[in-house]
């Protein structure tokens, strides 16, 4: 019987994990099966810009993973079951269980509405295709009435940032407004932080730092303060959450959800279960937790990979690099910022800002999306043949 690996989840981790195992293992001994809720392929990195009225490619998976041997299944992971080495899913057909030897976990994250009443009924985010497509119907809706509309972003993060600018600079008939829990732009240095207002004040963009959102009602913010803000159309960017299936399932995670692995991207409570990208919570060279990121998800994807390979192969586990250099940062089309952060994770004094930094990032956006969607380019011919694999019910009981 063949070797059953189930990758959850076609995202920037997911997709590279699965194309690079149908590359390195031989398909006389493994039969890999991608499990993802959509068709294409979604650019996450690029949903602002969805949402602000722009068109970005979403290549079909069915075309991506062409030629590579392995199996889409359009589904929703509903729950997984590491007892019984099966995943549920629900699809049009009603769905059902699929078994697997090998589980990468790479399901991401989602909007976190951190317990806020109204932010899941009256708030849009741009966490999924099908939420920024909504924010864009909304957006397009305001910008019809020609009132000078008002766009709430609530959250300054990197996510909320790029939001505010790039619906301020696309949409240049509403009035966008940007909360900010502390001061704008508190991780970056200080010649960053002065280059992030000056395109704030040259967009036209309102920054309300040092506020806290109470309460999200249809047409208005309550802050902490007793502020009322009023919002025609209220962006939730104030952090992720990942979805609570790894933690059902009985897989040791954090207090907030993310799956607890080893250095090899292993699962510390079910051997058999990788995870990856966001789902993970993963400690790199500098010994702090990787941030969600999409570099993060390239990195934990190497490590996964080289470890899944080895330990069917019998070949020796490499350490890949777990590093967080800094942070790309859009500010709008024809602006950025591009922040490096030293061995502690600070910002250095040094950043690079304007066209330069816009090129860098847009420039990262298409290779990601290159190498998503030919995610065999480039890797070695030989495919390796699997030897017995270890018993992992035995480690784990071992352990």
């Amino acid at each position: 019987m063949k070797h059953r690996i189930v990758v959850l989840g076609a995202g920037y981790a997911g997709a590279y994990v699965a194309g690079t195992l149908a590359r390195r293992l031989s398909p006389a001994g493994t039969e890999i099966t991608v499990v993802n809720a959509e068709p294409d392929f979604v650019q996450r990195l690029r949903l602002h810009q969805l949402a602000a009225g722009q068109e970005i490619e979403a290549p079909r998976l069915a075309d991506v993973f062409a030629g590579t041997g392995i199996r889409l299944r359009l589904a929703r992971v509903t729950a997984v079951d590491p007892e019984r080495q099966v995943v549920a899913v629900a699809d049009a057909d009603g769905g059902g269980e699929l078994g697997y030897d090998t589980l990468l976990y790479a399901l991401g994250s989602r909007v976190a509405d951190h317990g806020v009443p109204g932010v899941a009924e009256h708030a849009f985010h741009v966490t999924s295709r099908p939420a920024a497509l909504r924010l864009r119907e909304r957006l397009d809706s305001l910008g019809k009435r020609g009132e000078g509309e008002s766009v709430l972003v609530v959250g300054d993060g990197l996510t909320g940032i790029e939001t505010a600018t790039e619906i301020a600079e696309s949409r240049p008939s509403l009035s966008v407004a940007l909360v900010a829990r502390g001061e704008l732009g508190a991780p970056l240095s200080a010649g960053a932080r002065s280059h992030l207002r000056q395109a704030c004040d040259r967009l036209g963009i309102t920054v309300l730092e040092h506020t806290s959102v109470e309460a999200v009602e249809a047409a208005r913010v309550l802050c902490a303060d007793g502020t009322v803000l009023a919002s025609d159309a209220t962006v939730w960017t104030a952090g992720f959450a990942v979805d609570p299936i790894a933690a059902a399932g009985g897989l040791e995670v954090t207090d907030n959800g993310r799956i607890v692995v080893d250095r090899t991207m292993r699962s510390v409570s079910h051997p058999n279960v990788y995870a990856v990208g966001d789902s993970a919570y993963a400690i790199g060279d500098n010994g702090r937790p990787l941030p969600m990121s999409c570099a993060s998800a390239g990195y934990t994807g190497m490590q996964a990979t080289a470890a899944i390979v080895g330990r069917l192969t019998g070949r020796k586990i490499p350490n890949a690099k777990l590093d967080y250099h800094g942070n790309h940062i859009s500010l709008g089309r024809r602006d950025g910022i591009l922040q490096m952060v030293d061995g502690e994770a600070q910002a250095k004094p040094k950043y690079v800002g304007g066209r330069k930094a816009a090129r860098i990032k847009a420039g990262i956006l298409k290779m990601s999306l290159w190498t998503t969607s030919h995610p065999t380019f480039g890797l070695p011919k030989r495919k390796r043949h699997l030897v017995a694999v270890p018993d992992v019910s035995a480690e784990k009981a071992a352990a």
